[in-house]
């Protein structure tokens, strides 16, 4: 499913266009996603103001002009595309993997500055899902939630806090949403190869006995947030189904371990070959030369 760079590249493509149109029209070509669509949610969006789209993990929020709030998870397939807008980089062209029948949303919007167009909510597998709120507080997707690795208080000393004395292997420990918001297979397995730390060692062995952040955990909060800039700046990763507003994501071509079983590890001078096992039920790519225990 989209990660967080997957996600706020849509979040990126959606502003400059969404931010400050009014919604006219909504049409639902279905009653249901993976949920049903929320009650009343043709008549709380149309006539609204669209004030701001934001993103908490792996959710997008749109906050509209009678304060509620719209939340959107993509699922595997679910797409948000603009009708109008042309592509500029033939490139990164939207193919809607799409025929019309997979079209379930469509919005009619009227935009100050670039005028009518139709938003359009694609999801072949209806995986995606859409819900409301007065107050996204309420959500039970963003309640609990941890830290945005991209935020301040993400880092190495939070991280420490959260992984003292917890057994289970680092790469669950980084997937624990309770943890820190937003990562998924692919980027805990990247910053730990960027970290050279094995992903399964025990979480509290990046930790001291006093608390405190080992070198190689303060490595890893590095490794994380330069993974994930990384990321957003080249559009996230396209791994089967995702597409952002404008297209393709090209991430994947920068991959160092992730999908790459049998290849030469990147790292310079190392002679590794990228392993592939299972932890909890995924897959789960390293380096065992350069990857090491804490």
């Amino acid at each position: 499913m989209p990660e967080l760079p997957e996600v706020e590249t849509v979040r990126r493509g959606l502003a400059p266009w969404l931010e400050g149109a009014t919604i006219r029209s909504v049409t639902l070509n279905r009653k249901d996603l993976r949920f049903p669509f929320p009650k009343g949610l043709q008549s709380a969006l149309e006539g609204q103001r669209v004030d701001h789209v934001g993103r908490r993990a792996k959710y997008l929020l749109m906050n509209l002009g009678n304060g509620k709030t719209l939340l959107s998870h993509l699922g595997m397939t679910g797409s948000w595309r603009f009708a109008e807008h042309p592509i500029d980089k033939p490139p990164r062209y939207y193919e809607p993997g799409t025929e019309p029948k997979h079209d379930h949303m469509v919005w009619m919007l009227d935009h100050p500055t670039h005028g009518h167009s139709h938003l359009i909510y694609a999801d072949p597998r209806r995986f995606g899902f859409v819900d409301l709120y007065d107050d996204p507080a309420d959500s039970p997707y963003l309640q609990g939630l941890g830290p945005e690795p991209l935020g301040n208080e993400f880092g190495a000393e939070q991280l420490a806090a959260a992984f003292a004395g917890k057994k289970a292997p680092i790469k669950a420990a980084l997937l624990d949403q309770r943890v820190v918001a937003g990562l998924g297979n692919i980027y805990v397995a990247e910053a730990l190869h960027r970290a050279h730390i094995l992903p399964m060692v025990e979480a509290r062995s990046l930790v001291t006995r006093t608390g405190k952040p080992k070198r190689a955990l303060q490595d890893l909060a590095l490794a994380v947030r330069e993974v994930l800039i990384a990321a957003i700046e080249v559009g996230g990763s396209t791994i089967r189904d995702f597409r952002s507003v404008e297209g393709a994501g090209y991430f994947q071509h920068n991959f160092a371990v992730y999908d790459r079983e049998g290849d030469p590890c990147p790292t310079p001078l190392c002679r590794g070959v990228v392993k592939r096992i299972v932890q909890s039920g995924r897959s789960t790519f390293y380096c065992p030369v350069c990857q090491k225990a804490p």
